[in-house]
């Protein structure tokens, strides 16, 4: 029988191993030392002062009838082959296929500009990429980049990725067909399991793996500032095993979008993701680092993450973890940030479960302001998505979390915690001078904890001791 507590707003709940003791300090540490380091590790591009105007490669605006593939993508080409600099998207609507991005190319969408990408899922050719945590080739991202450094998305334009619910959108998630052989996410989930060499995995027209909005896959040295995003066919900035990134200004519209996260972090070191407004149909921010099989085989881990200044709206989670982080992740610093919606879930989300394994820790959350969430303020689930077929011998970790000066106006719960009964792998969980208002059923606590404190802290004008 699962073991499930709901825990009074003036008790604590404190399970501890022999010789265990909260340490506070390591928080104040964290701040002051590894924070700081990891800001002075984080430095956006520069680019060329040349400009490459994609009218003088042929492109021609507000003509829906005609893609601008071939013009963008050659003004990027020759722009890289020069020694970089910035390619033009000027004023009006601007309709094209898939744009490959090249070292030394900042792609500046101009005010004014929306570069709208065709739903013709025939122009998109087939790329190595990762879906849902899972290697493989499938229907090229709509900006894509391989292998290259000092690249950007920049300008006060928009980004349009086209989507609805008469093309992307309305795709089935799983698509086994009346006796046909099972294909898209079933399969891509069989080859995983299975150690299907990575070659073989091949995915387009019919299987239904949407795209990302933007993916950048080994790359290095990226900025992506004050453009906004909108209408995604699945993740929107989806970075891949990259180093030196900062997203900056960014707008991020995608609410309704079946899986439209904002931005996910996979497998990545050094990330900045500042001044960012997030209205989403899934995660607001999402990091991850590969799942289950594939994860474990790159065992590369997200890292030195911080976001700060944001505002999040709708969506799953504010700033989550998982659940595809097989990797693991160490080093989150967010702060300063506002969160308020009916329809946000959740503020701060770790999701994982038994087939991921990997270690999560050193969480550090402080000066976030919530005015209201649907759920809690704080989710951890070692038991996310229990239905997922998989080999179930991975138990993952989640230790040193620290949660300071995080208040919130209304939620459901407090502390959302579901965690295994037969042993204790989530601890040294600190809540720190937090006040939490008109929350309906306080905590909630399923599992074995070793270390959850609650310092200074009130639930609805109560001290939790």
């Amino acid at each position: 029988m699962k073991r499930r507590f709901l825990v009074p707003a003036a008790s604590l709940l404190l399970v501890l191993l022999p010789g265990y003791e909260t340490n506070n300090s390591g928080s104040n540490s964290a701040w002051t030392k590894t924070y700081p380091s990891i800001v002075k590790n984080i430095r956006p591009p520069k680019f060329k002062r040349k400009t490459y105007n994609i009218t003088s490669f042929g492109a021609v605006r507000n003509d829906s009838t005609r893609l601008n593939t071939e013009a963008i993508n050659n003004a990027v080409t020759e722009c890289s082959s020069k020694g970089g600099g910035t390619v033009l998207i000027p004023e009006g609507r601007w309709h094209t296929g898939p744009i490959v991005l090249k070292s030394g190319v900042n792609l500046h969408i101009a005010e004014g500009a929306v570069l709208i990408f065709t739903p013709d899922v025939s122009v998109y050719p087939q790329v190595l990429t990762r879906w849902e945590g899972i290697d493989c080739y499938n229907t090229s991202p709509m900006i894509y980049a391989y292998g290259q450094e000092n690249i950007g998305i920049t300008g006060k334009g928009t980004v349009d990725g086209g989507a609805s619910r008469s093309n992307w959108w309305g795709m089935p998630r799983l698509a086994a067909v009346e006796g046909k052989p099972i294909r898209g996410r079933p399969l891509l989930m069989q080859y995983n399991e299975n150690g299907t060499p990575v070659e073989e995995r091949r995915f387009g027209a019919g299987d239904n793996l949407r795209p990302q909005l933007i993916n950048f896959y080994l790359c290095k040295n990226i900025l992506i500032s004050d453009v906004t995003l909108i209408r995604p066919a699945f993740w929107t900035i989806h970075p891949l095993l990259c180093e030196n990134i900062t997203v900056r200004g960014v707008t991020i519209r995608t609410d309704g979008a079946p899986n439209g996260d904002g931005c996910d972090p996979e497998s990545c070191k050094n990330v900045l993701i500042e001044g960012c407004f997030f209205n989403t149909g899934d995660d607001c921010i999402a990091i991850k680092s590969g799942r289950n099989g594939d994860g474990r085989r790159w065992n590369i881990p997200s890292e030195n993450i911080i976001v700060r200044n944001c505002r999040m709206q709708n969506g799953h989670g504010g700033v989550v973890i998982g659940s595809e982080i097989s990797g693991g992740y160490r080093n989150l610093f967010v702060e300063n940030c506002t969160m308020d919606s009916p329809d946000l879930e959740r503020v701060i989300r770790l999701k994982t479960n038994n087939c991921r394994g990997g270690v999560i820790e050193n969480l550090y959350v402080r000066n976030v302001d919530v005015g209201q969430c649907s759920e809690s303020v704080l989710h951890i689930n070692l038991l996310y998505e229990p239905g997922e077929p998989c080999r179930r011998d991975f138990p993952p970790l989640v230790r040193n979390i620290y949660l300071e000066n995080v208040n919130s106006k209304k939620s459901r719960y407090g502390v959302y915690i579901a965690g295994y009964n037969e042993s204790e792998n989530i601890s040294n969980i600190n809540i720190v001078n937090c006040k939490w208002e008109n929350v309906r059923e306080n905590n909630r606590i399923e599992g074995r904890i070793a270390g959850l404190t609650f310092t200074g802290t009130t639930i609805n004008g109560v001290e939790v001791k």
